[in-house]
């Protein structure tokens, strides 16, 4: 009977670190897949897009873009506690296309000194919450904040442009 009471711990406490051995893995495995879902999920932007739209290189967009009066944007940066910088753009938009815009979609940008963009994002400012329409011969304050800019990004310049429009039917 001695031997077969020795047995019986041994194998209680084999059982104990086989348990704790799978449930430490598990946490581990666990744990690395919400860390690669979750930066997964943070380099994928999807902008929204206004439906519809009537864009660049539509007869109308010609027509009526002049008449989407846009001011020059004023910026101002900030450096991020991480390190990185966030510009917040922001300019007024006036129409005087004699009809009410129910959809307007902008783009933001910040380029370097050839033009090119260094960051840049569209977003659509009516109708949202604040904002359902543009009425004629009426203005708005548009913002647009960039983020993900660098210390040794060329920045040489802020864009703020009509990127689609909807009327009121």
């Amino acid at each position: 009977m001695a031997t077969s009471e020795r047995q019986l711990p041994e194998s209680d406490d084999s059982r104990r670190k086989v348990i704790i051995i799978v449930a430490v893995i598990a946490a581990m495995a666990i744990g690395g897949l919400f860390y690669f879902l979750m930066r997964a999920s943070s380099r994928i932007t999807v902008e929204p897009t206004l439906e519809g739209a009537i864009r660049s290189g539509s007869p109308e967009f010609t027509q009526y873009a002049s008449k989407i009066f846009v001011e020059a944007p004023e910026a101002d940066e900030a450096k991020l506690a991480l390190g990185g910088i966030v510009m917040n753009l922001q300019t007024t938009v006036r129409n005087f296309t004699g009809r009410t815009l129910n959809g307007l979609e902008m783009k933001g940008m910040v380029v370097d000194h050839q033009g090119k963009p260094v960051r840049e994002k569209t977003v659509v400012v009516i109708p949202t919450s604040n904002q359902a329409q543009l009425e004629p011969n009426h203005s708005m304050t548009v913002r647009i904040r960039l983020e993900g800019m660098t210390d040794s990004d060329d920045r040489a310049n802020i864009k703020m442009e009509v990127a689609g429009f909807k009327f009121k039917n």
